[in-house]
């Protein structure tokens, strides 16, 4: 009898332990570089498009029929640059809502992150969107310069179904060498992997959490830029700060999802979602509750295509008044071009487009030389109105211009490095000309090296010899005007503020000028942005004489002619 009733006790106890076995669901959507891609639509091209949050909402919506509450979302930066939609609510309509907030708030973004190009805009555009931001914007590693305390929020604590998740805001500490220091001189960027190791310790002591995530903007294999910043350095952390369980990476628009081990031998797994609402990093994860404790963990990771995906029609409906106003901002006209103009040969030799922007540096600046690069890599404004969205195709980026004061050898071993990332050596007319990857497709994936890397130069007349190694190529001849150029002599050069602080490297690596002596060289800053000055200067002049001021050319001319008409289809196809 003892026997049965110990039996009976047994079984009670063990029913009584299976009923207290839980398992949690959870759902985390991120989005990344989505770049003023809110609408399906391209202001720019004037065309329908690809991926944009409409259409993120769609999807998002259809995942919280299926996990409610227990779905979160994050935006990891660089949502405030790139198409008109985000330029006129950034500087042209400074008094409503951003249309920025307005969309997040609405899709019910429950975090978010600054990213470089988001700290570009300014903190009065960035402190508007975060301010209107229903959600708390993370970044533990932006301080305030005055007395080194956290620009915003480092990390936020979800609860759901009594399971704790943190979430951990980094952005990249590489910055400073895009940025002009005017827009980023209050705050400092402190290193990603020291502040994860210090919040790491904070969130694990303080929070208790069950779920670490790192929320960061910075992509994943570590570069080191000007031999001074560190960028893309998500994976070393994953690798060597154990806690995480997630990392969400950003900013180098590479779409990843994998798992890898770190220190401790624990699973890690990164997601990237790339840019442009394209693609969204969706992530699955069970939890195994006996008796209030986690005992185990399963996690799965996908990149989920939004092409097929409609977008959300109640989405459109609520935000198509600032569609329209965006709309007929890019529509208005700003006068006429005479000739069309096109990125294509700008890579072969002198260009009407690159030298358009040349000569206008030169005017603002009243510099004796001007650098400038493709910022598109196939644009093309046609011939007749021009409208201000056709400025977005003439110069694609935010910058301000810079004259800065370099030496004549200077000016000369800038150059080499621009094209020596540009052009390989030839040996026979039969080589490619440009410096391209092994691949069996064209396209601008295709170069060794971005194309917005490729500064020409105007004022001064010179040939680029491509039968030449790296370094040896050019051959400065005179000034434009014909007087002699020195190499021993001081010059006030036009430049983008994204090249004076460092970008792409060519006055650091190629014109040998330190980090810490790029300031010094700065003369004047221009007060607005570049795309400001093209707007007021086409106003103006009403109608414009698209010209190739012909300053360079690649020599020798026979090799030159075979090569480009080769490397041409390689990249674009037929001409037309």
């Amino acid at each position: 009898m003892k026997r049965l009733f110990f039996y009976i006790l047994l079984c009670s106890i063990s029913c009584g332990i299976s009923a207290q076995t839980e398992t949690i669901e959870l759902k985390f959507i991120e989005t990344s570089d989505i770049h003023g891609n809110y609408f399906p639509f391209d202001y720019i091209e004037q065309q329908e498009s690809k991926g944009g949050l409409s259409r993120v909402h769609t999807y998002v919506e259809q995942q919280r029929t299926l996990f409610g509450e227990n779905l979160l979302l994050f935006d990891n930066g660089d949502i405030l640059d790139g198409q008109p939609s985000v330029y006129y609510y950034n500087y042209m309509d400074t008094v409503s809502a951003h249309l920025c907030g307005e969309v997040m708030n609405y899709m019910r973004y429950d975090a978010g992150n600054f990213g470089n190009h988001d700290i570009e805009t300014g903190e009065a555009v960035m402190n508007r969107w975060a301010r209107q931001c229903a959600f708390p914007i993370l970044c533990a590693n932006l301080l305030q310069k005055s007395d080194n305390s956290i620009y915003t929020q480092p990390y936020a604590v979800y609860e759901r179904e009594g399971v704790r998740i943190a979430v951990l805001g980094l952005t990249t500490a590489a910055t400073p060498a895009w940025v002009c220091k005017s827009l980023w001189e209050n705050l400092y960027f402190e290193e990603m992997e020291e502040a994860a190791q210090k919040w790491m310790r904070t969130i694990r002591e303080k929070e208790k959490p069950d779920i670490v995530i790192g929320l960061f903007h910075s992509g994943k294999d570590t570069r080191i830029l000007s031999d001074r910043y560190t960028d893309d350095f998500s994976l070393q952390i994953a690798q060597q700060v154990p806690g995480f369980d997630i990392i969400m990476m950003g900013h180098d628009h590479i779409p990843y999802c994998e798992k890898i081990v770190n220190i401790a031998g624990d699973s890690v797994l990164l997601v990237n979602p790339g840019h442009n609402g394209m693609k969204v990093a969706d992530i699955s994860m069970k939890l195994h509750r006996v008796d209030g404790q986690i005992t185990g963990k399963q996690l799965k990771g996908a990149l989920v295509e939004m092409d097929s995906i409609e977008p959300d029609k109640a989405f459109l409906e609520k935000f198509n008044s600032a569609h329209q106003t965006i709309q007929q901002f890019v529509s208005k006209k700003i006068g006429v071009f005479t000739e069309t103009i096109t990125t294509r040969p700008a890579y072969f030799g002198s260009s009407a487009f690159v030298d358009f922007i040349h000569e206008l540096q030169l005017d603002i600046s009243g510099a004796d030389i001007s650098f400038a690069s493709p910022l598109s890599f196939d644009a093309q404004i046609e011939r007749g109105n021009v409208r201000i969205g056709d400025m977005f195709k003439l110069y694609k980026y935010k910058n301000l211009i810079y004259t800065m004061e370099l030496t004549g050898k200077e000016i000369r071993n800038y150059l080499e490095e621009s094209y020596g990332i540009w052009t390989q050596q030839m040996t026979s007319p039969e080589d490619h000309m440009l410096l391209l990857k092994n691949s069996t497709y064209g396209g601008k994936e295709q170069f060794a090296n971005m194309y917005y890397y490729f500064d020409s130069a105007a004022g001064i007349i010179y040939t680029v010899d491509v039968t030449k190694e790296k370094g040896e190529k050019v051959n400065i001849l005179c000034m434009s005007d014909g007087r002699p150029f020195y190499e021993d002599k001081l010059y006030d050069v036009a430049l983008t503020s994204y090249r004076g602080n460092g970008g792409g490297e060519l006055l650091t690596k190629g014109a040998g000028i330190s980090v810490d002596e790029l300031d010094n060289r700065i003369k004047t800053i221009s007060e607005n942005d570049f795309r400001y000055y093209l707007i007021n200067y086409i106003k103006e002049n009403k109608v414009i004489h698209p010209r190739e001021l012909n300053h360079w050319k690649f020599i020798p001319e026979d090799w030159v002619t075979i090569a480009t008409e080769k490397d041409y289809q390689y990249l674009f196809g037929e001409k037309d």
